[in-house]
């Protein structure tokens, strides 16, 4: 998913100011909370969203929700939603756990399959693959997409290992074209 300039910008100041005021760890929590707060509320991404919703509504709603987190991600929110931003908070928010993450050499793998994996199959895609640096920490996202019929698709970074079944079909498909 490509990123706004608008999310960089902020993120890359956050982590600016944090880095300064020595709050990097406690707000990197908190974006991770923002960030799956809404991801999992399609109503909060309409509410957020809405063009017909007042500003001050939406800074009295997000302090509401997010009354437990520290100032300093307390104002950002609100300095979003105030230059009519917050359509832009969760890109914000995950773009600032990637400068983050790569600060730390943390690489992020995401691992698309058909049907949900156990932990030992990850770790044996993971093994059998050299995208991965062992010695390095890793943060795996999975996601179920049930249109790769099976197999999976292992994203390392900018470079992808598609081995899923869709993609293996439509291999043939086109050798079958061909011949």
């Amino acid at each position: 998913m490509r990123t706004s300039k608008v999310a960089k910008r902020y993120a890359q100041g956050l982590l600016n100011f944090t880095q300064e005021a020595g709050s990097t760890a406690s707000v990197f929590g908190e974006m991770k909370d923002l960030v799956n707060t809404i991801e999992k509320s399609k109503e909060l991404q309409s509410f957020f969203h809405s063009p017909i919703i007042e500003v001050k509504k939406k800074i009295s709603v997000s302090e509401e929700i997010f009354k437990s987190f520290s100032p300093v991600t307390r104002n950002l929110i609100q300095l979003v939603i105030k230059h009519g931003r917050e359509a832009q908070l969760i890109n914000i928010g995950q773009e600032f756990i990637n400068k983050v993450d790569d600060m730390n050499g943390v690489q992020r793998i995401t691992l698309t399959s058909a049907t949900a994996l156990s932990d030992e199959n990850i770790k044996n895609i993971l093994k059998s693959t050299s995208l991965v640096n062992h010695n390095n920490q890793f943060d795996v996202k999975s996601i179920i997409n049930p249109e790769i019929l099976g197999g999976y698709i292992l994203r390392v970074g900018d470079q992808q290992v598609d081995a899923s079944v869709k993609s293996k079909l439509s291999r043939l498909k086109k050798e079958f074209q061909l011949n």
